[in-house]
């Protein structure tokens, strides 16, 4: 009996040590209870050590990058994107540009984790048409995380094509993207599978789509029944080496679909615009999509220490029937080429990346006058010439083509705000009835708030 007893009062004293409430009377009052009913006692308190612990309670957290609750693998994030530009334009005695203020972006977006499997994104945009006064949403889409190497995103999503179209409008080295940008998808409607490979060497994305015109957003419901499919791969051979070629990339992004007018008069053709914003070419009112509608982009940067680089080219080739008044329709297939190279360099040291400059080394408001970065770009979208020769846009309201060079700084006060100061240059090839399009001179500017 007193071995039996000893042995229990071992495993009362262990019990005890890990923070076992109740059972240090026990171990006092030992000659007061029965063997059987200690035993009784201790299995209970077994079981309850055996039981698993509650969830940890919920954490929150704020820091530049936004605010954040998670609870395990549960996770809600909360980020916001204010962009306030002025556009001035310079001896536009043709035009008229108006010059002023406006939002360009004014984003809040909800993004997390239910679980391990199940992400997702919400962005509204409450800068509608520059004033503010009306509401729409940007991206909202579902992720199903299968593993890095294969997930499915499902909703309303940027286009897999082109680079620059790709790249977050917060790091953006101008204020405007540049040409390529205006020939592939926007966003868009549907389902794609995307993932990275080799140790994220390669990135890829292939997606079924509504389909829409080119640098535009997807017009509410597919409209024709029609659908694209939409690719793009991206490789970055030495990511994991340090040395120059650390920060080279390169890829191809493609589509194919198929386009036609729901009904007689209404189209989906593009309107192509130049980095100051103003229309430069559409087709003629009687022009409408009517079949196949391929594109392609090349495209490849390359960040290294303080100095990057961005280069990008687009193809969209579309077949599109004219029916003019009194005449009989034809169908023809028209191919429009943009392209661009993007040289950066950061004044300060800061290091250059795809995603901008990050944290400013001496912020403003703390020991320094934050990161300064210089940017120039040229560009130019040429429009096939059988457009114009064959009646599908008028040659002296539609230029065949704009070529810009544009200089820029850009002031990173600290990792959450910035300022932009851009100029671009366009000349255009026709587009007016004397013959050349006036040039334009463009003054962008911008503040931009970001967490």
């Amino acid at each position: 009996m007193k071995r039996a007893f000893a042995t229990r009062g071992t495993r009362t004293l262990f019990a005890a040590a890990s923070g076992i409430a109740g059972l240090a009377p026990f171990a006092a009052h030992a000659d007061e209870v029965s063997p059987a009913a200690l035993d009784q006692r201790l299995r209970i308190v077994e079981q309850k050590l055996a039981e698993p612990s509650p969830p940890s309670a919920a954490t929150v957290s704020a820091g530049p990058r936004g605010f954040t609750i998670a609870s395990g693998d549960y996770q809600l994030s909360l980020h916001a994107l204010a962009q306030v530009d002025g556009r001035f334009y310079v001896d536009d005695t043709d035009a008229r540009f108006n010059d002023g203020f406006r939002l360009r972006r004014l984003r809040p977006t909800f993004d997390g984790s239910l679980g391990k499997l199940i992400g997702f994104r919400l962005t509204p945009e409450f800068a509608g048409d520059g004033s503010g006064s009306s509401a729409s949403v940007v991206d909202a889409y579902i992720d199903l995380r299968f593993s890095p190497a294969a997930s499915v995103r499902v909703g309303r999503q940027k286009g897999p094509l082109g680079l620059e179209r790709l790249q977050s409008s917060t790091s953006l080295s101008f204020v405007e993207r540049g040409y390529p940008t205006e020939l592939v998808p926007n966003r868009d409607i549907g389902v794609a599978l995307f993932g990275e490979l080799l140790d994220r060497r390669v990135s890829y994305t292939v997606g079924l789509f509504n389909g829409t015109r080119d640098g535009r957003d997807v017009d509410g419901v597919d409209a024709d029944g029609r659908h694209e499919l939409e690719g793009r791969i991206f490789i970055e051979p030495f990511r994991s080496t340090p040395g120059v070629l650390q920060g080279l990339g390169f890829g191809i992004g493609a589509s194919t679909g198929t386009q036609k007018s729901s009904s007689a008069g209404s189209s989906t053709l593009p309107q192509y615009r130049s980095p100051g914003q103003n229309t430069f070419f559409q087709y003629v009112a009687t022009a409408q999509p009517d079949g196949t509608h391929t594109r392609w982009s090349p495209q490849a940067y390359w960040y290294y220490g303080s100095v990057g680089a961005l280069a990008e080219y687009a193809r969209s080739k579309q077949d599109v029937r004219n029916t003019p008044s009194g005449g009989s329709a034809t169908t023809e297939s028209f191919g429009n080429d943009g392209y661009e190279l993007t040289l950066t360099y950061v004044l300060t040291g800061e290091k250059a990346s795809y995603k901008g400059v990050g944290q400013p080394r001496h912020a403003v408001g703390a020991d320094g006058w934050g990161a300064w970065e210089v940017a120039a770009r040229y560009g130019a979208l040429d429009v096939d010439n059988d457009v114009f020769r064959d009646g599908y846009a008028n040659a002296s309201s539609a230029a065949s083509k704009a070529s810009s060079i544009g200089v820029g700084i850009n002031w990173y006060l600290t990792a959450n705000a910035k300022l932009v100061l851009d100029y671009d240059h366009t000349r255009y090839d026709g587009g007016a009835s004397s013959g050349d399009r006036q040039a334009e001179k463009a003054v962008f500017t911008r503040l931009q708030i970001s967490y």
